[in-house]
């Protein structure tokens, strides 16, 4: 997979891109919003293998001794999506990608070193 980074060295205007083979696909991620520490927005687009274009955020609020992170993804759904929606659960296809990204945040929150 090739990767690239570029825009502003942090925060908003971080802009990163892949491409990969089939299963991996092409896409750009851009930050659009930085608040540290509650807050980050991100444009989220697809190239293939399907074009889609969404808006990611990621939102950190404490709780005591805890931090409660949130990671949303929304945008437009096309007809297409919206039909394979009824027969395919977003939830079970995609969600288990989220609760893998927010496993490592923690670690990764609980060890600065890791």
């Amino acid at each position: 997979m090739k990767r690239t980074y570029s825009g502003a060295p942090d925060g908003k205007g971080v802009v990163y891109e892949w491409d990969g083979n089939q299963e991996i696909g092409q896409g750009r991620m851009e930050i659009t919003e930085s608040s540290p520490p509650s807050r980050i927005a991100m444009k989220l687009d697809f190239i293939r293998p399907f074009e889609a274009h969404n808006m990611v955020e990621f939102t950190l609020q404490s709780r005591g001794d805890t931090t409660q992170a949130t990671w949303a993804m929304y945008g437009p759904l096309p007809y297409i999506s919206k039909l394979i929606g009824i027969f395919i659960s977003m939830d079970k296809m995609i969600g288990k990608d989220f609760e893998a990204g927010l496993a490592r945040l923690k670690a990764i929150a609980e060890d600065p070193g890791h």
